[in-house]
């Protein structure tokens, strides 16, 4: 299962109000390294082959600035671009040449919810290593949506994504193997819910549950395993009151696979993951999920 023209994930940026105390954090205690900085920005890498997974730029407060996907070639920006504005998109940029760190050539576009979405290609590569208890690349990002029907139409006609799964509370969007790599969430507003950083085993996953609390960020959720996607979990609160996850075996699908429906994925009584061992998620991080606007909503544009 694959989208024609979207490869992956590859990460996404946020305004923050402190780059300092980001850097400190996303570097010592979530385990990720410094690709590139400038005057006002960091550009963080994992373990794999992408060039940086998550960039924070100093603002006045927390945001997300844009989701960064990487396209197949480079013809399916043109492609994009044109779906994009047959289905209620608006074209902020228009295949031009990336000036940050990563480089690439991008197209940056709004959907009709004001979520900003940057589709790169030719951009920076990094040698992959393995290490444990660091993360390799994104997972998955989750928004939020007002109108999910709405949402997945435009995510499946302008950038070929496909659901792969569909519970009460959200759509899983497909694009390779990876059972998911946006996921939509059923909410009255249009926020940033979580993003997933993908960790090299279970074991990397409950290392850094250990090591979060160590640095007073308990575990807001977890650790369990959910059930689209198969994939482990710890969720947590980060410095700024963003949701970061860290995850590990993420179900792996072609075309064979056969999107489930909401009576498909239920537990029972108690249960809120396949384990059936965590709490529910906690209402602080309930909060976070829905307060990190992407700066063209918090405009009104």
């Amino acid at each position: 299962m694959a989208s024609k023209w979207i490869q992956a994930l590859r990460s996404v940026a946020l305004d923050v109000p402190d780059l300092a105390r980001a850097e400190d954090f996303y570097t010592r205690v979530w385990h990720l390294d410094i690709a590139a900085r400038t005057d006002t920005a960091i550009y963080l890498k994992g373990t794999g082959a992408d060039h940086h997974l998550l960039a924070l730029h100093q603002a006045d407060h927390l945001a997300i600035r844009n989701v960064t996907l990487r396209a197949r070639d480079a013809d399916a920006l043109g492609q994009i671009r044109e779906a994009a504005l047959a289905n209620g998109g608006q074209i902020i940029e228009d295949q031009v040449s990336v000036t940050e760190p990563g480089g690439g050539i991008a197209l940056t576009l709004r959907d009709p919810h004001g979520r900003i979405l940057r589709v790169v290609h030719g951009d920076e590569r990094a040698q992959a290593f393995e290490a444990t208890d660091r993360p390799i690349r994104l997972a998955h990002a989750v928004l939020n949506s007002h109108d999910v029907a709405q949402s997945q139409a435009f995510f499946e006609r302008v950038l070929d994504f496909r659901l792969s799964d569909r519970t009460k509370i959200m759509a899983f969007l497909n694009c390779d193997r990876d059972h998911h790599s946006i996921a939509l969430g059923v909410t009255d507003n249009d926020a940033l819910n979580h993003i997933a950083f993908l960790m090299p085993d279970l074991e990397s996953v409950m290392r850094g549950g250990g090591r979060m609390r160590d640095a007073q960020h308990p575990i807001e959720w977890g650790p369990g395993r959910h059930g689209p996607g198969n994939n482990a979990f710890n969720y947590f609160i980060g410095p700024f009151g963003e949701v970061i996850e860290y995850t590990a075996d993420v179900e792996q699908i072609d075309d064979s696979y056969q999107a489930g429906a909401p009576g498909d994925w239920t537990w029972p009584e108690g249960r809120v993951d396949q384990w059936g061992i965590s709490q529910p998620p906690s209402p602080a991080l309930k909060a976070a999920q829905r307060n990190v606007f992407f700066t063209s909503q918090e405009q009104g544009q």
